[in-house]
């Protein structure tokens, strides 16, 4: 089953190779998106990436607070859309 991280306080200039590259580290990356403004196309500091079921325990410990960009990522489990 696929889970979604979200990924917050990510660099506006860090691109979504970048962050999937910093993720697959750690276990197989589905997916990558970085959230962007749609009048501007800059990014609004926040994303999601798609991981395995038996991966997110594992990225979540691994990733939540490493510096990418010179910004220390805050990454736990993505909540539902309402």
């Amino acid at each position: 089953m696929i889970k979604t991280l979200y990924v917050g306080n990510i660099s506006w200039g860090t691109t979504e190779e970048e962050l999937q590259g910093a993720f697959a580290e750690h276990g197989e990356v589905l997916g990558c998106r970085i959230i962007t403004e749609r009048a501007t196309g800059r990014s609004r500091g926040y994303g999601f990436v798609e991981v395995n079921d038996e991966d997110v325990a594992e990225m979540i410990e691994k990733m939540n607070g490493v510096e990418l960009d010179g910004r220390r990522l805050v990454v736990n489990e993505a909540k539902p859309r309402e």
